[in-house]
């Protein structure tokens, strides 16, 4: 007679870790115990929302994996420095709290900018990524990004985060999902319009000069790709490059879904990310 195997009950502890140079940076760890030898991974949100934007897709997960999701400097409850930001030091920040967790390795994901975040992760950490998922997100936003970012990043600046709704809200999700969960679409624009002007500039910035093709082919770790059948921000020619240039990895087109697939559907992103542990 065979017995089944329980799925352990994972502890959720929140904490704070401090950069090398001196941010904060709060975060929330789903783990069973330290001693428990369980694939790791860490989740890194999308911009202007904050580690919350994980839960769906981290409760999935925790039965199978420690989970570790953190809010980005300049988000959420981590500080926010005045800029420039750059993607190294955001993939800096992610190691530092690697380190402050003590986790000497991990798979590490991320949607839309923490998709880039990962990315360049990766490429700083290859010897700490253990696999990579990169979900609704490109290496280069394309040769308008600087004018697109800037331009987005003036207008919060004279007219307030809530200025950005009208254009933020139908790359989010579909219409269909919208209308149906409109908790999930509240949630997003309470935290999106939270957000600390000057620190949403320095990331939009950072954004605009962000470009990483050059570095995909130096990716060794096993990397799963995701993208919304109906993501206009980052769409699927996008998500293509990535998939051509890092050798191994998969492409899975998520259907009825936009820009924030790991609210519109974390059990299919939770599925791409299994592949990687």
């Amino acid at each position: 007679m065979t017995t089944a195997t329980i799925p352990p009950n994972p502890q959720t502890q929140s904490g704070a870790a401090t950069s090398r140079d001196g941010i904060k940076l709060s975060y929330t760890l789903r783990s069973v115990n330290a001693s428990a030898q369980r694939p790791r991974i860490a989740l890194v949100h999308s911009l202007a929302m904050d580690r919350s934007f994980w839960d769906p897709v981290a409760q999935l997960l925790a039965p199978m994996a420690d989970v570790l999701t953190y809010d980005c400097r300049g988000h959420g409850q981590s500080d926010k420095p005045k800029g420039p930001y750059s993607n190294t030091q955001f993939a800096n920040d992610l190691a530092d709290l690697c380190h402050h967790v003590q986790w000497a390795d991990a798979c590490v994901a991320g949607a839309s900018m923490g998709g880039a975040v990962a990315l360049g992760f990766a490429v700083a950490y290859p010897e700490m990524t253990r696999g990579l998922g990169l979900i609704d997100t490109t290496a280069w936003y394309g040769a308008d990004a600087p004018k697109n970012w800037a331009d987005r990043a003036n207008k919060a600046q004279s007219e307030g985060m809530a200025a950005l709704l009208a254009f933020q809200k139908t790359r989010w999700f579909c219409e269909e999902f919208s209308a149906q969960n409109p908790q999930v679409l509240q949630r997003c624009i309470d935290v999106f319009v939270e957000n600390d002007i000057n620190a949403f500039v320095a990331t939009c910035q950072m954004m605009g000069a962000f470009d990483l093709r050059s570095k995909l082919s130096t990716v060794t770790a096993k990397t799963a790709i995701a993208v919304g059948e109906e993501d206009y921000a980052t769409p699927l020619a996008m998500a293509q490059v990535m998939h051509e240039g890092i050798t191994g990895s998969s492409l899975q087109i998520i259907p009825k879904a936009r820009h924030l697939t790991p609210l519109e559907k974390p059990q299919d992103v939770a599925k791409v990310l299994l592949s990687i542990l």
